[in-house]
């Protein structure tokens, strides 16, 4: 009888030890069948983003294919996602259903003003902490802000080591440089004004930077690709504050482009994704946010040419391995409230008048 009594008590201790490790993990799998289930009625979502299709088909084909949900993808740039949200929510006629951008600063702005909406995504605990604001606002990607050059007119060993250094190199090299330094305009491009103004945020010495590039009669593009068919061609021979997850895939068909990133300070930004409020397909989006940030996902956009945020993702530049190849000086541009300093009307006018006294426009 007391062997039977231990053997009892052993055995009802050992089920509710199960039962405590297991009870947990129950509600999660449920609601996450349930939001799949639900998910897969709706049949559809509807994407505003900035990024191109072609960087992110295989996202978009690796997604639908795990869920047989069809994706609207709307690539309207990052003003156009901005103000389409905004304008469709002051119609009453919201048809977005997640808004992934490059533009961070808009992006908190819309959360800050009330067009997003919480979601507690189970995937949220696999990404860096400065990458989610509030379980609202998301980064997907960790992108480079670098340096493109022209491999026929500058070699490798005299660009700049540091931040400080491209100062020095730019007043050094004056008769040079003369009309062949590109840059982005922070007036008519977002990605530009989110660079320069993010190095402002950061480095005191940004507007001597600044002034510098000003001194050789630096010229200003509104996109990325614009800059790099002047760097290709020898009408610019260096382009600074570029997209550095563009030019990573550029260098590997232009034979004279070449690709560089300072080994003290390199800021990455990173594309966030957020669910709109009034949602048409609120699950659906919800589904697919959970894909964006999930290892499957991170991978996709990884084999994409967009470096993941997510260390275990695979088939490209994940955080780990980026930060090496730049060189160990990654810095992330951190989702949060100080995205927003510079979009306060009279600082943001102030920035691009200094802007432009710094070039001497």
């Amino acid at each position: 009888m007391m062997n039977s009594n231990i053997r009892y008590a052993r055995q009802l201790a050992s089920f509710t030890a199960l039962v405590a490790v297991t009870l947990p993990l129950s509600p999660v799998l449920a609601q996450d069948a349930a939001l799949i289930d639900a998910a897969k009625k709706e049949g559809t979502v509807s994407v505003y983003t900035s990024t191109d299709a072609e960087q992110s088909q295989k996202l978009q084909d690796a997604f639908t294919k795990k869920y047989g949900i069809a994706i609207a993808y709307n690539d309207v740039g990052t003003n156009g996602a901005y103000n389409q949200v905004i304008s469709e929510a002051a119609a009453g006629q919201v048809t977005a259903d997640v808004v992934w951008s490059s533009a961070m600063d808009l992006q908190m702005t819309l959360v800050k003003d009330g067009y997003a909406q919480e979601y507690a995504s189970p995937e949220a605990a696999n990404i860096p902490a400065w990458a989610n604001y509030k379980n609202i606002l998301f980064g997907t990607t960790v992108e480079p802000i670098g340096v493109i050059y022209n491999t026929k007119a500058l070699t490798e060993d005299r660009l700049p080591k540091t931040y400080a250094d491209m100062i020095t190199f730019l007043k050094n090299n004056k008769t040079e440089l003369q009309g062949k330094v590109a840059t982005f305009d922070p007036e008519k491009s977002g990605s530009g004004f989110l660079h320069h103004s993010n190095d402002a945020r950061q480095r005191k010495d940004f507007w001597d930077l600044a002034k510098a590039m000003g001194d050789d009669g630096a010229k200003i593009y509104s996109s990325s690709g614009g800059m790099k068919e002047t760097v290709v061609s020898g009408e610019n021979v260096i382009a600074i504050n570029i997209i550095g997850s563009y030019a990573l895939d550029w260098v590997k068909e232009s034979p004279n482009l070449g690709v560089h990133f300072a080994s003290d300070y390199t800021p990455a930004f990173s594309r966030l994704a957020l669910v709109a409020n009034n949602a048409p397909h609120p699950n659906a989006a919800k589904l697919f946010v959970d894909f964006l940030l999930s290892q499957e996902g991170q991978s996709a956009l990884a084999e994409g040419g967009l470096p993941a945020v997510r260390k275990d993702a695979t088939g490209g530049l994940n955080i780990d391995t980026l930060s090496k190849r730049v060189g160990g000086g990654l810095k992330p541009i951190a989702v949060d409230e100080g995205l927003l300093e510079y979009m306060e009307p009279t600082k943001r006018v102030q920035f691009l008048n200094d802007w432009k006294a710094a070039l001497g426009r």
